[in-house]
Parts: C-alpha cells; sequence; structure tokens
C-alpha cells in the first residue's frame, strides 16, 4: 500500500500563489520587452494606429475555447484585452471616441472592458462627431452603437470613400447573453487593409426606393439590413454580408425588381460574429 501524502498547508498553497503571480509578471514584463524589439521593427511609433482586428479576434476566440475551470471567462476576457489593448496603446498611442447618444455608461462600460484604463476615453453625441474626430486624427479608433436608435438616421454616410474611417471590427469579439459589456458597437479607424478582417463586409446602398422583395432578395445572399434610413434621394442601407458578396452581386439581385440603385460602396469589414453559451462555468 503506497504511503499517504502528507497534507498540504496552507502556507504551502499561497506559496503556489505566489510563485505564479511572480511568473505571470515576469512574463508580461517579457511581453513588454518584445513589444519594444517589434516597435523597432515596424517603425509604429506615434504613425497611426497598431490595432489589428483579425489578430485580436483571432486571439479571443481561441482563449474562449480553450477556457476551463472556476474563474469566470468575464475575468480571463478582460485582463486579455487590457494586456492586449495597452501593448499596443504602446506601440502607437491612440484614443477611443465615443458615441454616448444612447447614455454614457453603457459605452463607457464597453471602452473601458475592450481597450483598459491607459488609453484615453473621448465622448461625442452622435456617430457622425465620431467619425470625424476619427478622421482628423493620426490613429484613434471609434466606437458607436452597432444597433443604433431610429433616431440616428442616415449616420455611416460618413463612411463613405476611399479615404474615410472604415468599420474594422464589431465587439464584443465573444458575444454572451451574461457579457458584462454587451452593448453591440461598431469599431472604426482610418483605414487598415494591411490588418483587416473580411469575414463580414459592410455595405452603404443608396436606392431611390426599397420593398420587403428587395430585402428577400438580399437575404437569399445571405446580407442583412443592419440599419435603414430614409432621405430626399431615396433610402439608404447599411448591409451586412458574407465575404463573398460584392457590390456587384448586391446591384444585380435588385435589377429584376427594378430597385434603382444611386449608390453602392463597401464601408468596412469585421470578424464573424462569435457566440459563446455562458462565461460562467458550472460548478456542478
Amino acid at each position: 500500500m503506497a504511503d499517504a501524502q502528507p497534507p498540504v498547508s496552507l502556507a504551502d498553497l499561497r506559496r503556489d500563489i505566489d510563485r505564479i503571480d511572480a511568473e505571470m509578471h515576469g512574463l508580461l514584463m517579457e511581453r513588454g520587452t518584445i513589444i519594444d524589439r517589434l516597435i523597432a521593427v515596424k517603425k509604429t511609433q506615434a504613425t497611426g494606429s497598431a490595432f489589428r482586428p483579425g489578430r485580436e479576434s483571432s486571439m479571443m476566440r481561441t482563449l474562449a475555447e480553450r477556457h476551463a475551470g472556476i474563474l469566470p471567462f468575464d475575468t480571463v476576457e478582460s485582463i486579455w484585452r487590457v494586456i492586449i489593448s495597452t501593448f499596443t496603446y504602446v506601440q502607437a498611442p491612440y484614443s477611443v471616441h465615443a458615441d454616448i447618444s444612447i447614455g454614457d455608461a453603457p459605452m463607457r462600460d464597453t471602452a473601458r472592458f475592450h481597450f483598459g484604463f491607459t488609453v484615453p476615453y473621448l465622448t461625442h453625441q452622435g456617430a457622425d462627431a465620431v467619425i470625424n474626430a476619427v478622421a482628423s486624427s493620426a490613429g484613434d479608433l471609434g466606437i458607436f452603437p452597432a444597433e443604433p436608435s431610429a433616431k440616428s438616421g442616415f449616420w455611416w454616410r460618413g463612411l463613405i470613400g476611399p479615404d474615410t474611417p472604415k468599420i474594422i471590427a464589431r465587439l464584443p469579439f465573444v458575444e454572451r447573453p451574461d457579457h458584462p459589456a454587451g452593448t453591440p458597437v461598431y469599431v472604426i479607424s482610418k483605414p487598415i487593409e494591411d490588418a483587416a478582417i473580411r469575414e463580414t463586409l459592410l455595405f452603404a446602398l443608396h436606392a431611390h426606393h426599397w420593398s420587403d422583395t428587395a430585402t428577400k432578395a438580399l437575404a437569399s445572399l445571405g446580407a442583412t439590413i443592419e440599419a435603414q434610413a430614409e432621405d430626399a434621394a431615396g433610402t439608404a442601407l447599411l448591409l451586412s454580408c458574407p465575404e463573398t458578396v460584392s457590390t456587384t452581386t448586391l446591384i444585380g439581385s435588385l435589377t429584376p425588381l427594378e430597385i434603382t440603385v444611386h449608390t453602392c460602396d463597401e464601408i468596412g469589414s469585421h470578424a464573424n460574429r462569435f457566440q459563446l453559451a455562458a462565461a460562467t462555468p458550472s460548478l456542478e
């Protein structure tokens, strides 16, 4: 019969925790030295946003898929978001401009959860003001509700054109019903083609008129109307589409319906939405 193992003392457990804490701190400092070398290689210091939405969304999905144990995923995600966003800030300082037309609290929670407290947080009334602020910055980010109120109007107008800001992400990267900062938001920046992830494409389509039949035609392509507004020239739509859909495809689907399309422009892209059933593991 094997000898019984001596009981582990509270002091032993606390020493293990202290050892792990020291190792984590050491690894963070080591990460900092690598970022310092990265800055030297990329020469990104103060030259624009170092935000890489494709890489970040992939990292967050991997984190969610491998997580286990009693520690709530909310905590794990928030720690990683602060680490990623702060080291991004170290590479190229930036601010986050937020549209607080739905209220400051949900947008502030979103900004602080995803970008931490080191990154400056600046508030504006309306998406137009956020878009203008990002357009006039060196490399700032902007956030505004992905599910705006009907009063928001044709807010995505400012994203149309080759040199205007573009949507580069949709937050949260990991969606779930109990997310502590779960307000859906779009993230915009100046165009970052080399780092954009194009799993979901976003288009601004402007037509003379609209109909339910036209909506069904878009749905057959996998396209979803994310926002709609009316102006003097007709109907403006913000469309979310699979990566295989192009402006030609969109317009072509509407031509047989005699829908006159004035313009159809790509205004950004983001990672496909990733759903997590719950963030708190069962303790049963």
